[in-house]
């Protein structure tokens, strides 16, 4: 663990303490840390964004703006090629706005079980956005795709609920049936950060050796 003392804080556009435990945990042998935007009574951003890059700047930049400090943000989701990319940056309100994290998922669902067998590759896309101010005109960006199937019988619960109907085609077996650890080390939930934290050369430690 680095010390302390010489610790670099940056916000993370989250209020997820899973997400910030996890960031943290890779940053360990770092001399940074992240510190979730709560922290600073930041608001949540507007994601108007058409990508998951946008969203990512537009989430990263808000947070920059109401703590004046350097921060970074994600943005991630299901992208299933048959349906257009659906449901995209729109993972978390899939089936319109109020709606549950459950009928988003079961939209989903309901859409791959209307494709054929053989049409149903998808994609799990995350993007990282690390904004140095508010106003950085070249955000750093390291994006991690995770190749797969969508399936359609969900799994049992998780705190990212779309993941249950998504299955790696690397490792061939559902998402939500890996390791903690063998989430951080593929490209799902640590792929993005490690590309940000050598763009940004936090480290230069191979987080994923």
């Amino acid at each position: 663990m680095a010390d302390r003392l010489n610790i670099t804080e940056i916000v993370i556009a989250s209020n997820n303490p899973g997400k910030v435990r996890e960031i943290n945990e890779l940053l360990a042998t770092s001399t940074i840390c992240v510190v979730p935007q709560s922290d600073f009574g930041v608001p949540e951003a507007d994601e108007t964004g058409l990508s998951f890059i946008e969203n990512a700047i537009l989430k990263a930049r808000n947070a920059a703006e109401h703590t004046g400090r350097a921060a970074i943000a994600d943005d991630s989701g299901i992208v299933v090629d048959a349906l257009n990319g659906e449901p995209g940056i729109l993972s978390a309100r899939y089936a319109g706005g109020g709606a549950s994290d459950e009928d988003n998922l079961w939209k989903l669902v309901n859409e791959v079980k209307s494709l054929p067998e053989d049409q149903r590759t998808a994609h799990f896309v995350c993007v990282m956005a690390y904004i140095r101010h508010a106003s950085d005109p070249v955000p750093l960006i390291a994006e991690g795709v995770w190749d797969g199937i969508a399936m359609t019988e969900p799994r049992e619960k998780m705190v990212l609920v779309m993941i249950r109907c998504f299955m790696s085609l690397r490792i061939n077996v559902p998402l939500q049936n890996l390791s903690r650890r063998s989430k951080i080390k593929s490209a799902i939930v640590g792929r993005h950060y490690v590309n940000w934290f050598k763009i940004c050369r936090c480290s230069e430690i191979d987080f994923l050796s």
